[in-house]
């Protein structure tokens, strides 16, 4: 295993000039997308361990929303034409020859979704204002048995990379909190108008930090323009109020400034998902895999979500390449900024990867930091074969 730990070069990110990040929230398209993909592969995953004993090979991380039609007013609003929802991808559906031990793949796929759905979008009628789809087939006969010969140690089933940096900076905090905040059980009880489509993009021009907020707002809990107004008053003071204890720099919020009051223009939804009328999602769009999506930073285009937990570098990779930046900062607190790179190869061990490559920015003696950051990566590695039982127990973010 070749493990390059090199100087950083360049600027770090919190001293640039310029500064973009964004976090689109849960109720967003591509989101709703990422969870229906991961909580597939979760319950699969569950459901394969309780019958079979281990994890099967599957890969459902290709999911598509097409987005709905509805007519939203003050006080009221119906959804005309419904969200659909197509859940696509492979998965092992038989485990015996003799189709004794099928899996209810389909089952999983529509109950499993509409289940989870009318939790996360509580004003979404998950029986008429969605139709959930799936098309999975089994996988191919390469990957499957690739699969099946890594009993002990996986073998990577794609050459595929993983990156990840820490630690956050102050604008990629207040980005993360901001969505979070509005989405928090405590707000929606405050301002149960203030539906679950959040997205967050912050701006960060020197010391001066601007996030635009777009909330989905719901009509049926908002009875006028009035109304509508204080709600997006409220927004920008929680959020005002929340950046002081984030950073000292300057911060303006501003709150759905597409409206146009005087045109009767608002941002306004019945389910509280802007999916509901024409805005389309899809897996892979949308937050990476620490939530935020980062233009100044190393990112990979793979998404993480519904790929198999066991074996697909393309989802197991980026976890350990946090895991590993984190423990690097933990340890060495002066470096300003970790960058770690993770390569795999097809049909090797997953604790084989290709190379990893740890930058590190800052003031250090690298020959000194050296064999730290060496152990550290050494570990984190040497931890992947059982990596899966966090994901199927949900313990690492993915978007």
């Amino acid at each position: 295993m070749v493990i390059e730990v090199t100087r950083g070069v360049g600027i770090p990110v919190p001293e640039r000039k310029v500064e973009i990040v964004e976090r689109k929230g849960k109720g967003h398209p591509d989101t709703l997308c990422d969870k229906a993909a991961e909580e597939l592969s979760v319950r699969l995953s569950q459901y394969y361990i309780e019958t079979f004993g281990q994890v099967q090979h599957h890969n459902v991380d290709k999911v598509l929303l097409v987005g709905g039609q509805s007519n939203a007013r003050f006080g009221g609003g119906d959804v005309i034409e419904p969200i659909y929802l197509l859940l696509s991808g492979r998965a092992v559906d038989v485990v015996d020859k003799d189709y004794e031990r099928q899996v209810p793949v389909g089952k999983f796929a529509v109950e499993h979704t509409r289940e989870w759905l009318s939790g996360d979008l509580p004003n979404l009628d998950v029986n008429s204002d969605v139709i959930i789809d799936y098309k999975i087939r089994a996988g191919s006969t390469d990957l499957v048995g690739n699969f099946e010969v890594g009993v002990d140690i996986p073998r990577a089933n794609d050459t595929s990379f993983g990156v990840s940096y820490a630690p956050l900076s102050p604008t990629e905090v207040l980005v993360l909190e901001a969505e979070q905040l509005l989405n928090h059980g405590y707000t929606k009880k405050k301002w149960p108008q203030i539906g679950e489509d959040i997205k967050v993009m912050g701006t960060r021009v020197g010391d001066n930090i601007h996030l635009q907020i777009a909330a989905a707002i719901i009509s049926t809990h908002t009875k006028d323009a009035e109304e509508y107004a204080s709600v997006m008053e409220g927004i920008s003071e929680l959020l005002s109020d929340m950046a002081v204890k984030v950073t000292d720099q300057s911060v303006e919020v501003s709150v759905n400034t597409a409206d146009s009051p005087e045109d009767g223009l608002f941002y306004l939804t019945v389910t509280g998902t802007s999916a509901e009328h024409g805005d389309d999602g899809q897996v892979g769009r949308g937050n990476r895999a620490n939530g935020l999506i980062t233009p100044y930073r190393p990112m990979t285009l793979e998404a993480a979500a519904g790929k198999n937990p066991v074996s697909h570098v393309g989802k197991t990779y980026n976890v350990a390449a946090r895991e590993i930046v984190e423990k690097v900062v933990e340890e060495h607190p002066d470096l300003t900024q970790v960058y770690c790179y993770l390569v795999s190869q097809i049909g090797a061990p997953i604790t084989e990867p290709k190379a990893i490559n740890v930058e590190l920015y800052g003031e250090c003696d690298l020959d000194k930091v050296r064999g730290s950051v060496e152990s550290i990566s050494e570990e984190v590695i040497a931890k992947l074969p059982m990596v899966w039982e966090g994901f199927v127990k949900r313990q690492y973010q993915l978007w």
